[in-house]
């Protein structure tokens, strides 16, 4: 049988979704408490491979294996094992051949930045707190930029080897929600750190470092050292999912 799980974390104290050598992940944590509970040894495929410190409001995984734990009450079983930063939402099942990366018809990433001298305790590790006094309208208009079918090479960074940049984002929007800024952006796919890239060159876009018009041509340049800086982690969130050709998860409330 194979069965996806709607979860969501919070990453500060994982080496992201993977399971790594160096520290704990999300995979791997899920796939202990699986094993815990049916006695089965998993493997959890997720719908994509989130960094050390990024967070997920929703995230969709999938496992194959026999599971005599009813599917409504599997989430209830495991949320009792699982520690309090990872919280499993719904347990459904789907077809066999479904995969939770490759059935992903299109994601959405937020971005949190907070600007403020002085520290907040309670957005610590969850929002990226620069001192720059930041514009959201300009902001919004270099995001704009980002839009279509296009090459991203220059908000990439180097990590696997892939065979195109070019990716289609069909949105990049910036909203103030209270003391902060939020970039989100949804696309059929991302290369490595884009997102956290495109944060960074629009930071800059609101500090007035860079003009909103100029993203179009760092964007055709293609040239990583044009474009802002990849920020860090800790404001990142997988934010909303789509599964348009998977029903048993198209009607849930994933994004």
């Amino acid at each position: 049988m194979n069965t996806a799980l709607v979860l969501s974390y919070v990453g500060t104290h994982f080496h992201g979704w993977q399971v790594q050598k160096n520290g704990p992940s999300i995979q791997e944590t899920l796939e202990t408490v699986l094993h815990r509970l049916t006695g089965q040894k998993m493997h959890v495929s997720g719908v994509g491979r989130t960094d050390a410190g990024v967070h997920a409001r929703r995230y969709v995984a999938n496992f194959k294996g026999n599971c005599t734990i009813p599917l409504d009450r599997l989430p209830f079983a495991m949320n009792s094992l699982l520690p309090e930063d990872i919280a499993v939402s719904a347990a459904v099942p789907v077809p066999e051949e479904f995969d939770a990366r490759f059935d992903c018809t299109r994601k959405e990433y937020a971005y949190e930045l907070f600007p403020s001298a002085l520290r907040d305790p309670f957005l610590a590790a969850r929002a990226y707190r620069t001192t720059y006094t930041l514009d959201a309208a300009l902001m919004q208009a270099g995001a704009q930029h980002f839009v279509g079918k296009q090459d991203f090479a220059a908000v990439r960074s180097q990590g696997t080897p892939v065979k195109s940049t070019v990716r289609t984002v069909f949105w990049c929007e910036v909203e103030t929600d209270g003391p902060l800024i939020r970039i989100r952006v949804c696309g059929d796919g991302f290369l490595y750190n884009m997102v956290r890239a495109i944060s960074g060159t629009l930071l800059y876009v609101g500090c007035g470092k860079i003009a909103p018009d100029e993203v179009a041509s760092i964007l055709r340049s293609c040239d990583r050292e044009q474009a802002g800086p990849t920020l860090p982690a800790c404001g990142l969130y997988m934010n909303r999912l789509w599964y348009d050709h998977t029903p048993e998860l198209a009607v849930m409330k994933l994004n």
